[in-house]
């Protein structure tokens, strides 16, 4: 049975969405504050396969909860539920790493197949490297561990990848100096379901972009083909 971590100050959205969920076969454990989420995902081996993440949280904000999740564990999948007419969280937590949300009020059937959606993408994820030989991935300076799933930069610094922005990566050193079209990433990244988009490529390139220190005017790592879509331009040595 999958098992979820529902973070949320509303009482009365705990119980009915936790309610909702089990109905469905999915395991909820529902909290009210990031204190809360921290303990539960500080816990050994982890418990959870997927979080729901309120944005518009008392004290710590579910953005800060984000952005510390995507460094605790960046491919746990994680799904923001926003208030209605707050478009601009819903972007910056998509560039934080959030992989779908769900903006409030929902109907529960479409929160139900959101969660089934993600959770079958990360169980349809690509099988990472089993042996260390052959695992690290060398570009301009910059070191990938597809057995560890780290990122190092150039200055020996550990930078956080999400689930979808390692997936990205990975692709583009599997096909340096080749242009690949949105439909290609979406196919190659297993995010090909149901739901998901072209903005989503778009997003996750842009978020690595501002990971790699990439700039966005001129030829870089990630350069955009108009009209076709994105090439990776280095030398990958593996």
């Amino acid at each position: 049975m999958p098992r979820c971590l529902l973070v949320d100050d509303d009482r009365e959205i705990r119980t009915l969405v936790a309610d909702y969920l089990q109905g469905y076969g999915i395991e909820v454990r529902a909290v009210a504050d990031g204190p809360s989420m921290r303990r539960e995902l500080n816990i050994l081996p982890p418990r959870y396969d997927l979080v729901l993440l309120d944005l518009m949280l008392p004290g710590e904000s579910g953005l800060d909860l984000c952005r510390w999740l995507r460094g605790q564990a960046p491919g746990l999948p994680l799904i923001m539920l926003t208030a209605q007419g707050d478009p601009i969280s819903r972007v910056i937590g998509l560039e934080l790493g959030a992989d779908d949300y769900i903006a409030k009020p929902f109907e529960p059937r479409e929160l139900v197949a959101r969660v089934n959606a993600l959770l079958r993408r990360a169980k349809a994820a690509p099988p990472l490297p089993v042996s260390a030989a052959g695992s690290l991935v060398r570009f301009e300076g910059w070191t990938l561990d597809r057995l560890q799933r780290q990122l190092s930069s150039p200055d020996q610094v550990l930078v956080a990848l999400s689930n979808a922005e390692f997936r990205l990566l990975s692709a583009f050193v599997d096909h340096p100096g080749r242009v690949l079209s949105r439909d290609q990433l979406l196919e190659l990244t297993r995010e090909g379901s149901p739901g998901i988009t072209d903005r989503s490529i778009d997003l996750a390139v842009s978020r690595l972009r501002q990971k790699l220190g990439d700039p966005t005017r001129e030829p870089g790592l990630i350069r955009t083909v108009r009209g076709a879509g994105y090439q990776f331009n280095a030398k990958v040595d593996k």
